[in-house]
């Protein structure tokens, strides 16, 4: 195919994704592209977002429909110069729809979960990029790798960036025998890295997963180059304790939806998909009651049991805080904690799931 044509396909938003809805075109044809730019707004089944442009050059032709439902990996759009002739464009869309193959159709093994073994559990996790220092993604409390999907491979970019799920989460070990909370995550983080060996490397914690950030970079500063923490838990009192209990015990369809609702600024960005999602998780076995120890190490009363501030902006690590200033369940004034130990951003427009509502602005700032 022509070098001097770029493609533009359907992303892939976790591993679970097959296919997207292309809802709207936000640039019109013959808008010259830059990456990063939000070119148009795509639907998995799972959550909505907002693509950008990978590559640099004019939108020479939009070839996927609105409300139209293609496989990932499917051609959305192409980009070339304004020298290249019609023809050749025509030629390229051709031939790269009759070879193409639907990621359905083909097994990519390369994509799929990995696991490794610390202190007998299992940990699973997804890798991608290769090269550079090694980047650490630490989902929060009842989430997983996936929480990631709008983030890991934009950062994969210029490194290796791994994504876990943390013991009772996602596809590791579901029962946690010991300590569910920050101490015990820490553990299994810093055993993780030396699994794989992982030397040393930059921390980005999303809420729970970020107090787990904080408290391996206090027991082994010489193992963490920066902390990125994202609406993280342990920089101040407050938190929505009742979100907190009530994602632990309930087993409802509607509650679960109300409690996810909570998560974010638009709330539309809750799916029936996600809400199914989050039930057939509650109601594994040893879920509950690795969920109800983690609220326990985290709460005292209604306020949030552990601090990290001194701690943490003693230590000699760059620090990143960023906040979505609707936050529902960790207030934004907390991205101040830290003072001058941290460089703060706050984000208009997005609750406490920031690294989807806003991933352009959060996958910018954690690459810097």
């Amino acid at each position: 195919m022509s070098e001097r044509i770029r493609k533009i396909t359907m992303p892939k938003w976790g591993l679970s994704m097959k296919e997207g809805r292309l809802n709207a075109w936000l640039v019109a044809e013959g808008t010259r592209l830059e990456p990063g730019m939000e070119i148009a707004e795509v639907e998995s089944d799972k959550i909505a977002g907002t693509l950008e442009a990978s590559v640099a050059g004019p939108l020479r032709r939009r070839v996927a429909r609105e409300d139209e439902t293609l496989p990932v990996g499917a051609l959305l759009a192409v980009a070339a110069e304004a020298e290249v002739p019609d023809a050749e464009i025509d030629a390229f869309i051709t031939e790269f729809n009759a070879s193409f193959v639907s990621a359905e159709e083909t097994e990519d093994a390369e994509l799929g979960p990995s696991t490794v073994e610390v202190e007998g559990r299992r940990i699973a996790y997804v890798v991608r990029g290769e090269g550079g220092d090694p980047l650490l993604l630490i989902h929060g409390f009842g989430g997983d790798k996936n929480n990631w999907l709008f983030n890991h491979d934009v950062l994969a970019a210029e490194r290796v960036v791994y994504a876990l799920d943390l013991p009772g989460h996602g596809e590791s070990e579901k029962r946690i025998e010991g300590d569910a909370g920050p101490e015990g995550m820490a553990a299994t983080l810093l055993g993780f890295m030396d699994a794989l060996g992982i030397e040393r490397a930059h921390l980005a914690g999303h809420s729970f997963g970020g107090a787990v950030a904080m408290t391996a970079a206090r027991r082994a500063p010489e193992r963490v180059l920066s902390l990125g923490l994202v609406a993280s838990a342990g920089l101040g009192p407050e938190i929505d304790a009742d979100y907190l209990r009530g994602f632990a015990t309930t087993n409802s369809r509607n509650q679960l939806k109300k409690l996810a609702q909570r998560l974010f600024a638009d709330d539309s960005l809750v799916t029936r998909s996600l809400v199914e999602d989050l039930l057939k998780y509650k109601r594994l076995d040893g879920v509950a009651e690795t969920l109800a120890a983690i609220a326990d190490s985290v709460l005292e009363g209604d306020r949030q049991r552990l601090q990290f501030g001194e701690t943490i902006a003693a230590l000699d690590i760059p620090i990143r805080l960023i906040w979505g200033e609707a936050d529902r369940i960790i207030p934004a004034t907390h991205a101040t904690a830290l003072g001058d130990a941290a460089e703060v951003h706050v984000l208009p427009g997005a609750g406490h799931m920031v690294m989807m509502e806003a991933a352009k602005e959060v996958n910018q700032l954690l690459a810097r």
